[in-house]
């Protein structure tokens, strides 16, 4: 008997959108720590274009976190009112939306290297935007580490209005 014929078949949308949901948060995470790393005054083209195609799988990837969270909420997870009702889901919310209303600085800020990119040259980074988008990455991340903490503590039922 193989392995997915003996997993009920009501539980593999709720495991797979779980796991979208995981595996896009860890993309998310991934591609800014990799922005991060990478931030640095006048880079060269390859590091410039590598920051624009992972700021490209940042934002796919967190297009697919809050499609696949909104989903797991509505019809696969624990039910709405469990989230809903429990204050750190809404805290998850506000960092989700803090990281990702930040990260619209540095989104633009690559969406404008890739016109010089385009031509053939390089975007002019000076020390001060480097610095500038190193500290915003750093929050981002802080953000984003927060969340798992938030998850794991719901998923405890640390929150839940006493019954």
């Amino acid at each position: 008997m193989s392995l997915l014929a003996a997993i009920p078949p009501e539980v593999l949308p709720r495991a797979g959108v779980a796991y979208v949901h995981y595996l896009s948060f860890m993309l998310c995470f991934g591609a800014l720590v990799l922005e991060r790393r990478l931030i640095k005054p006048n880079p060269n083209k390859a590091d410039a274009t590598l920051m624009v195609i992972t700021d490209i799988v940042y934002g796919m990837a967190a297009l697919a976190l809050l499609v696949s969270g909104i989903l797991r909420v509505m019809y696969f997870g624990q039910g709405s009112a469990f989230y809903t009702e429990n204050p750190l889901f809404w805290w998850k919310v506000g960092l989700y939306l803090s990281v990702g209303g930040l990260s619209l600085y540095p989104t633009i800020t690559y969406i404008l290297w890739a016109i010089p990119l385009r031509k053939g040259e390089l975007p002019q980074v000076s020390e001060a935007l480097a610095n500038r988008l190193a500290w915003i990455l750093n929050i981002e991340l802080v953000g984003f580490a927060l969340i798992p903490l938030l998850a794991t503590l719901m998923a405890r039922g640390v929150g839940l209005p006493a019954a």
